[in-house]
């Protein structure tokens, strides 16, 4: 290997006819020239007995005096017992991490600016969706109101002096807040004037964005950006009026004139419907979505579906197994085919093809008999009160009527069978009937009816 002080002309007039090196006796750099001309500068040592060669770069592309410092720095590294190629490898695994961790912080800076320009509408439509296989359909029909716009024509149930458009939800004036602004001044400056116009609704709404905003805290998406103390108690203690407990329900003396005016109703569906729910004690919807496969009149037994366990079934009473029996099975065209609508309490005209606004009947029926007001949930709220009368235990109504078991006796230990939940829950239709001055329906008229003599 030649040694001579290189310089540019050396380095120009230097073109071996095969591979050669000539390097330099002031430094440990070389020039490596091919015998296809190319030339490259090359560092040259020597590190615990082992040779040491990294190219630096192409003659041309690199300076002499750039390729002599190079050279220098990594002599520096053998000096300190170091590999250069090693803290070359280093050195590109740390700009790589620091590539990646730019990259991340913009990504995350990029989240943060999409999130900060999330408005609580965007917020709230993800929100719903992500909570739709979690809830039930009125339950999702309700969120869907508190944020409708508003400004349709209304239809049936217009009060007098209501415009003829739907008024906007109370939430539609928070949609196009960004989440970010969400804060407690501003669901305060919200919730103040609704609670004074609706405390009902500026209530339950206040509820519902409360559990909205604690998602978003929650929410990758959505968690830099959220004031997860917008809603806090005080706000709700200073704005909010009390809770109270319901406590309609029908008396004991009120049941004559109630089943009377239900079995005027025009409409056979919502009285059997209506007089069901007391007898049962059924929540709203849990009964609405009844189908007739649900129904077994031949075992007097029917399946309820439940928001708490998932279904249950209960007995089929004698009574009500006579309001169900006699309701049409409908059968309605769409998209020019015939199709049966599952539902006992249907309703042809419904887009969901079952009974889905009993309540104005009800009010109608009530006005007429001259009774206080009585809301569907209070039908459920009397079967409870009414079934102390005949001493039931609390566990067999509770099972009856879907309650989630509270005592660890009823949690753990007790499981009512069909047949002793019929005892008495028999016992209690027969006593609301009686009271009713409503004819009885023989128990076991379908039983003696299926009993044929052998012989």
């Amino acid at each position: 290997m030649r040694r001579e002080r290189l310089t540019d002309t050396k380095i120009a007039n230097f073109r071996p006819t095969k591979d050669a090196y000539l390097r330099d006796t002031e430094s440990h750099l070389a020039v490596r020239a091919r015998a296809t001309g190319s030339k490259v500068f090359v560092f040259m040592s020597t590190l615990r007995y082992k040779d040491i060669r990294i190219a630096i770069g192409e003659v041309g592309a690199v300076s002499l005096p750039d390729a002599r410092r190079k050279a220098q720095s990594w002599q520096e590294l053998v000096d300190q017992g170091k590999d250069p190629r090693e803290v070359i490898k280093e050195q590109e695994r740390e700009a790589q991490a620091a590539e990646v961790a730019r990259a991340t912080e913009l990504e995350a800076q990029a989240r943060i600016e999409a999130a900060r320009a999330v408005t609580v509408g965007e917020a709230w439509d993800a929100y719903l969706e992500a909570r739709r296989a979690k809830w039930g359909e009125r339950h999702m029909q309700n969120h869907l109101a508190m944020a409708k716009a508003g400004g349709e024509p209304r239809g049936r149930g217009r009060r007098k002096g209501e415009s003829d458009k739907t008024m906007p939800g109370p939430l539609y004036p928070l949609l196009a807040v960004r989440l970010g602004n969400l804060d407690g001044d501003a669901v305060r400056a919200w919730l103040e004037p609704l609670a004074q116009r609706t405390p009902t609704q500026a209530g339950q709404t206040y509820r519902a964005l409360r559990a909205f905003i604690g998602w978003c805290s929650d929410h990758p998406q959505y968690r830099s950006v959220t004031h997860g103390d917008a809603c806090n108690r005080r706000m709700a203690r200073d704005t909010l009026p009390k809770a109270r407990a319901k406590d309609d329900c029908l008396q004991r003396e009120q049941l004559p004139l109630w089943f009377e005016h239900m079995g005027k109703i025009g409409n056979p569906v919502i009285a059997a419907y209506l007089q069901t729910l007391l007898l049962t004690g059924a929540r709203r919807e849990e009964l609405a979505g009844l189908k007739w496969e649900d129904v077994d009149f031949r075992w007097r037994s029917m399946t309820i579906r439940d928001k708490v366990e998932g279904e249950r079934t209960i007995p089929l009473t004698p009574y009500v197994a006579s309001l169900l029996a006699p309701l049409p099975r409908r059968t309605v065209i769409r998209d020019g085919e015939p199709v049966s609508l599952p539902w006992v309490f249907s309703s042809p005209t419904a887009e969901s093809g079952r009974l889905q606004e009993p309540r104005i009947q009800h009010m109608k029926a009530l006005n007429m008999a001259g009774l206080p007001h009585l809301s569907i949930h209070g039908l459920r709220r009397s079967f409870a009160t009414l079934s102390e009368w005949v001493e039931c235990p609390a566990g067999v109504v509770a099972q009856i009527m879907g309650h989630k078991p509270s005592a660890t006796a009823e949690k753990h230990y007790r499981r009512r069978p069909l047949d002793l939940l019929r005892m008495w829950h028999a016992r209690i239709e027969s006593w609301i009937l009686e009271q009713a001055g409503i004819e009885q329906p023989a128990q076991d008229q379908d039983d003696q009816q299926r009993l044929k003599v052998v012989g």
